[in-house]
């Protein structure tokens, strides 16, 4: 039986008991197991085939030269936790799936900055509901477009942040009827995508479910080349010249 892809979710340290199961849950529909990652634990990249980087606190605006603001719910230990599983997942070329805070720290991480009152900056109705009542419209041509199939999404929104400048190598992937971003995708990797809404609570709609289910192929795929580069690398070291000598010059074992 093929193995289950392992995907590590960052989770927030206040609401990550209620979020985490949500985020199981998705990522075992779609072919996957989820192991939760909390800020103050330990977390391993070499144990994962990809990566969520969930929602909950704000981003401390210090990490892209913004102002603190009063009333902000801020984790810097976490801040510093997904900002080095994000770099070291784009060293190792890691599928990568931002929710709301994840597609905007994504964007900090990758030299972006933020909002940090969005709707006083777009004409964008003012929706926050766990249920999919905002239009966000999907670029065409994007992986988010091919992902979904759709070239424009019923979302959820529970954000008043949102992505202002793009980060490096990163491009627009769908945006509200007011303009504001809504997501934002990596140009060179495989997959890279951060959506502002929350794809684990309307599940029971398909095109959201096919995030999940696109990161853990992507992290099925990723896995498969990496094993098959472990392996011609291997044959490689046994086919270089002198190799096969090296193993006939070992003699015969001695008598015990």
């Amino acid at each position: 039986m093929t193995r289950r892809p392992i995907i590590g979710v960052t989770v927030s340290n206040r609401s990550g008991w209620r979020i985490f199961p949500l985020m199981w849950l998705n990522i075992r529909l779609a072919g996957g197991r989820a192991i939760k990652w909390r800020a103050g634990r330990e977390v391993d990249l070499d144990a994962v085939d990809g990566v969520v980087i969930g929602g909950g606190d704000d981003i401390a605006p210090t990490l892209y030269g913004g102002e603190v603001h009063v009333g902000v719910r801020l984790d810097p230990a976490r801040d510093e936790m997904e900002s080095r599983v994000l770099r070291d997942a784009f060293e190792r070329n890691m599928p990568i799936l931002g929710i709301c805070r994840g597609a905007q720290m994504l964007n900090v991480v990758l030299g972006g900055n933020l909002h940090q009152d969005a709707y006083d900056v777009y004409d964008s109705p003012f929706v926050k509901t766990i249920l999919p009542k905002k239009r966000v419209d999907v670029v065409a041509d994007s992986l988010l477009a091919r992902t979904t199939g759709r070239p424009c999404l019923r979302v959820n929104a529970l954000h008043t942040q949102a992505v202002n400048d793009l980060g490096r190598g990163l491009r627009v992937a769908a945006r509200d009827q007011g303009g504001m971003i809504q997501a934002v995708e990596r140009i060179r990797d495989p997959f890279a995508l951060g959506v502002q809404w929350h794809p684990e609570h309307i599940f029971y709609r398909r095109a959201h479910r096919r995030l999940f289910r696109a990161l853990v192929e992507a992290a099925r795929a990723s896995t498969a080349r990496s094993g098959q580069l472990e392996a011609a690398e291997a044959e490689a070291r046994l086919n270089m010249p002198g190799a096969g000598a090296a193993f006939r010059d070992v003699g015969p074992t001695p008598p015990l």
